[in-house]
């Protein structure tokens, strides 16, 4: 994990999942979650392995039956990436999964029943050595609060929190992490702003329900970059009605826009007008499918004609000018005396960026 910018940040204590660390200033985790029956075991595990590829840190499984955490046992033998279990309901399937080497339990104590049952969670979590996130959300509120609101506001989300967390205080349990989610953006912002004030544990962002690809993106985007943007924040989950490797993405996106974290290429890529002089459009669009694999950090830039391309060339790793027949080339913010033709230049174009990622790969391990 790389950071590349220090913005200021909420002080916290650091937990570990796994072996990744969240808070206490450390590189602010990507998270997904599995949308595979757990019980099918092959296509888990190979779900798991995609999301670990595209770059996630940590992956949530759903655990909601004692069949899928005898299933669990048997993923978590065959995958690296440090595995959540989402347990609601029945406590007795947070200790078994326990047994079987989960790296952290993600639990509701208010759905979980009792105090009793809520001890033997954390006294499990406690002989393991296994975090928890207490993970309340707007659609799952206690009656009592439900009630004493009206709606899921944000001091309401709040209230049930801190109400969890004194079940651990209590218990001298201080090894966990919180998100407060809503589907609204700006009842997340105000929920995590004034926990954020009131405990010392790392926070987990997200909105839950985001919606689809591209509504719940622009919806995480300003909730969670918003939050990033105060400092308040050790890792997050971008929630999606989509394939969970684009949540993935789109984390990586939302960090690397705010200069916190790079992995992968960024795309500097003019939206077109009468001026441009190729198919920008479609040379970023292929150049993205063709680049997914790589995760060295890059600014490419594809800039369609002259009048902001030789200022964007100058700042990204390589750059493409548009031309009318052939296109100039830049590298580290030089032009080079190699022109390629417009319409042969996409092979040429990856070619010369892969060579580039390699390169750079390379001499960072020097």
């Amino acid at each position: 994990m790389n950071n590349v910018a220090s913005l200021p940040r909420r002080k916290s204590m650091r937990i570990y999942v796994g072996n990744v660390p969240v808070g206490d200033n450390m590189p602010i985790s990507v998270q997904s979650m599995t949308n595979t029956p757990t019980t099918n075991i092959e296509a888990s595990i190979a779900q798991i392995k995609s999301l670990e590829k595209a770059g996630a840190d940590i992956v949530r499984i759903s655990i909601p039956t004692m069949d899928a955490a005898e299933s669990f046992r048997l993923i978590k033998k065959q995958v690296t990436a440090p595995l959540v279990a989402d347990i609601h309901f029945d406590y007795r399937i947070a200790l078994k999964v326990a047994q079987y080497g989960v790296d952290c339990l993600r639990i509701n104590p208010g759905n979980i029943g009792n105090k009793h049952r809520i001890r033997k969670v954390v006294e499990c979590a406690r002989y393991y050595n296994i975090p928890i996130r207490i993970g309340i959300n707007s659609g799952s509120l206690e009656q009592d609060l439900q009630k004493k609101y009206s709606s899921s506001t944000a001091q309401a989300l709040v209230e049930s929190a801190l109400r969890n967390i004194n079940y651990f205080d209590d218990l001298n349990f201080d090894m966990f992490k919180v998100s407060v989610k809503s589907s609204d953006i700006l009842t997340a912002i105000e929920a995590y702003r004034l926990l954020s004030t009131q405990i010392k544990q790392p926070l987990h962002l997200g909105l839950t329900e985001a919606g689809g690809a591209r509504a719940g993106a622009v919806k995480s985007a300003i909730a969670i970059g918003s939050l990033l943007l105060e400092g308040i924040g050790d890792t997050l989950r971008i929630s999606l009605a989509t394939n969970p490797i684009e949540e993935v993405k789109v984390g990586f996106d939302i960090l690397k826009s705010l200069h916190i974290r790079s992995r992968g290429i960024n795309f500097i890529a003019c939206p077109t007008c009468s001026r441009q002089e190729f198919d920008v459009i479609s040379i970023v669009n292929d150049l993205e499918k063709r680049l997914e694999d790589i995760i060295t950090p890059m600014d490419i830039a594809i800039i369609g004609c002259m009048v902001n391309g030789p200022g964007e060339a100058k700042q990204a790793t390589i750059a493409l000018v548009g031309n009318r027949k052939s296109s100039s080339l830049y590298e580290d913010g030089i032009q080079l005396d190699e022109r390629m033709n417009n319409q042969t230049l996409i092979d040429k174009l990856e070619a010369r960026i892969r060579a580039k990622a390699l390169n750079l790969k390379n001499r960072n391990h020097i």
